[in-house]
Formats: structure tokens, C-alpha cells, sequence
């Protein structure tokens, strides 16, 4: 064959061609089988595989096939609702929340629109009693000796005879479906309440929000409610016989605690307590009451709920409570002395804590050992 007079001017021609043209097959034939594995028909074939699945790291392979072309691009806000919409149908497929989802929404609304969902409850808590005091703690799943050491000392229900007491455990979720030891220690003390927001330090106000929901719903004829951590040390006795008990009728739009006032917010990146321009643009601080440990009357639990409709979220829980507070008129009441509340651990003697509300950094023997010294009464202060 004489090449000249054809297609080709020679072998090394028609090779080159014949190359491109082969490439250009394979290269279509591609595109055509990654339009259809993108295509909404096949996402509903891996929908129904999805459900199919009992195995949670298939789930996790089938997911990313179908959903994966939604990561690619561009920042425009089409892309932005189509990946909260996955991760939305992530949360609702494998029950976790996406950690960025909870970062970038709060910031742009205001914490009770947020519709979370009770996973644990006690709704009957307060059904045949009214509680003289209810104390919230926030904690973690992890915590599991924390909470026993607490039920056995300054959190038991009976720590002051003929007074009422309701201890509650709040949490947040930290796992994939159901946490069967927290389950069973719920079955065993009913003393524990979580929502399906995700348990961080980021979602605190996430937490109080919910425990002050719970008093408004199930027990808002309390005379008093307490919010701490499980790090503090409580001196419940005190608190009831001293600080609460004298104020008699229960006052109404009372709160009290480690008063923080003239507080700035801190810009330094590497600060715990850091805090945006973005998520809060003000100079200053209303004056609130360190998480630590405060108190409050049973009726401001649904006015703090209410005002935190229209308050913009922040994740320093302690500083949007003050903030629903000024939204509402209510003056924050300093405590009697100073030195009842305290942010920074106090050397333990039992002089020194017989006569304080709160001690923080309490490690979970502590909360035992000093408990007991306080109550051998034998010492002379």
C-alpha cells in the first residue's frame, strides 16, 4: 500500500493516529460511566443499598460514592446548602453530627432555633414533688466515675433532710447511635438527660440551654436551680442552709455567683476563651456569672429560654447567659462575700471549705475525700 496516496504519509502516521483515536474512546467512555454513577438514578440504587447495610463502614464507602461530586468546587452559596443538606442526611443516616455543621451555624442564628432532640429524659422527675433546689451538671459520657462520686457526696438528693433536691447529668452526644453504658447508668439512676447536639466544648451554651429548657418543660415550680460542671466541688449544705434557705419567700428574677464584670472579649487565637470579631463584635461584656457555678430563681430558666430566641449564639456559655439576662432587665445579685464562689481551686481545710459554695478543678477522688472531712465535724476552725 503506498501511503501517499491515502489518509496517511506514512506507518508512523497511521500508528499516531490510531493511538488518539483508541484514547479518545476510552477517555468518552469514562465520562459516560461517571456521568451515571453521578446521576440521580444511580444515588437512589445506593440509597436503597444504604439502607440495606448493617455494616456502619460500608455505609461510610456507599455514601462518599454517592455524594462525593457534591465536595468538589466552588464556595458559591448553591454548593454551601447542597453539603449542609448531605451532611444533614449524614447525621440522619450514620447519627453523627458533622462538627463543622455546628461551627459555622451557630454563628449566623440565634441558639433556640436549634431543634434538638431529647435521647435521654426525665420528664417524670419533678411529677409528685417541687424541687426546693435542682442542680445541673454538665459532664461528658467519659465521666462515669465523676458522676458516682458525685451522687455519693455533694450531689446526693438527700443531702439536706426535708429540703428537696433534683441532681441532673447533662450531656451531649459523642458516638454513633445509642451509648449502651450510658443507657444502663440512666436505667439505674435516673439522673440523666442528652440532646443529639454534638457533646463539645464548643456546644456549652448548647448544654445549659438544654438544662434550662428541661426546668422551664418538667419543673418550673423549683425555687432554685444550680448550673456547675462535674470539676467543681459544691458545698450543697451551705449552699441551701446559708445562701438560700434566708431568702424566704424564693425571690423571683434572682441570680447569683462569681460576678464577672468589665470583661473583655479575647482575640488571642490561642486562648481557651477566645472569641471572634465575627461571632461577637462588641467591645465589652454584660455582666455574667462564671459557668462554674451559679444560681438562679426557677422562673428565670423559660426567661432565659425565651430571650435566647433573639440573642445570637455564642459557644461561652457563661457570657450568653448574661447576655439573655440583659435582654430580660435582670440585674445580676452579687453574692454576700466574694469568696463563696470560686473559679481556681481552694486548698482543701475543712475551715476554709465550710464556708464556701464552690471549689473548681476537683479531680473524682477529690470529690469523696474532701466530702467526708467535711463531714466529720471535728475540726476546730
Amino acid at each position: 500500500m503506498i501511503y501517499g496516496s491515502g489518509f496517511f504519509s506514512s506507518p508512523w502516521d497511521c500508528a499516531k493516529r490510531n493511538v488518539f483515536l483508541m484514547a479518545s474512546i476510552i477517555f468518552t467512555a469514562i465520562y459516560l460511566i461517571s456521568c451515571f454513577l453521578n446521576s440521580d438514578h444511580f444515588a437512589v440504587l445506593n440509597q436503597s443499598e444504604v439502607r440495606n447495610s448493617d455494616d456502619s463502614e460500608e455505609k461510610d464507602i456507599l455514601l462518599t460514592r454517592k455524594y462525593g461530586h457534591l465536595q468538589m468546587g466552588s464556595e458559591n452559596i448553591l454548593h454551601k446548602n447542597i453539603i449542609e443538606n448531605l451532611n444533614k442526611f449524614l447525621w440522619e443516616e450514620n447519627g453523627e453530627l458533622p462538627a463543622e455543621k455546628v461551627k459555622i451555624e451557630n454563628k449566623n442564628r440565634s441558639a433556640s432555633t436549634w431543634s434538638f432532640k431529647f435521647i435521654i429524659n426525665e420528664k417524670e422527675k419533678c411529677k409528685d414533688k417541687t424541687p426546693f433546689l435542682i442542680l445541673l451538671i454538665a459532664t461528658t459520657a467519659a465521666e462515669i466515675q465523676r458522676r458516682s462520686s458525685i451522687r455519693k457526696t455533694w450531689g446526693n438528693e438527700s443531702v439536706v433532710q426535708g429540703v428537696e433536691v433534683v441532681r441532673l447529668f447533662m450531656l451531649g452526644v459523642e458516638s454513633r447511635g445509642p451509648d449502651e453504658v450510658l443507657l444502663r447508668e440512666s436505667e439505674q439512676y435516673h439522673d440523666i438527660i442528652q440532646q443529639d447536639f454534638l457533646d463539645t466544648y464548643y456546644n456549652l451554651t448548647l448544654k445549659t440551654l438544654m438544662g434550662m429548657k428541661w426546668v422551664a418543660s418538667y419543673c418550673s415550680g423549683a425555687s432554685f436551680v444550680m448550673k456547675t460542671d462535674s470539676d467543681v466541688f459544691v458545698n450543697t449544705i451551705y449552699l441551701i442552709e446559708k445562701l438560700l434557705r434566708p431568702l424566704s419567700p424564693p425571690p423571683q428574677n434572682y441570680f447569683t455567683g462569681c460576678l464577672m464584670r468589665g470583661h473583655k472579649p479575647i482575640r488571642n487565637k490561642n486562648s481557651k476563651w477566645y472569641i471572634s470579631e465575627e461571632e461577637y463584635p462588641g467591645d465589652n461584656y454584660y455582666p455574667f456569672c462564671s459557668g462554674t457555678g451559679y444560681i438562679f430563681s426557677g422562673d428565670l430558666a423559660s426567661k432565659i429560654v425565651n430571650a435566647s430566641v433573639m440573642i445570637k449564639y455564642i459557644h461561652l456559655e457563661d457570657v450568653y447567659v448574661g447576655l439573655c439576662l440583659n435582654a430580660k432587665g435582670i440585674q445580676i445579685v452579687p453574692p454576700p462575700s466574694y469568696s463563696l464562689f470560686n473559679i481556681y481551686k481552694v486548698p482543701f481545710s475543712p475551715c476554709l471549705y465550710s464556708n464556701i459554695i464552690t471549689s473548681h478543678h476537683i479531680r473524682t477522688n477529690e470529690h469523696i475525700v474532701f466530702w467526708e472531712r467535711l463531714q466529720k465535724k471535728n475540726h476546730t476552725c
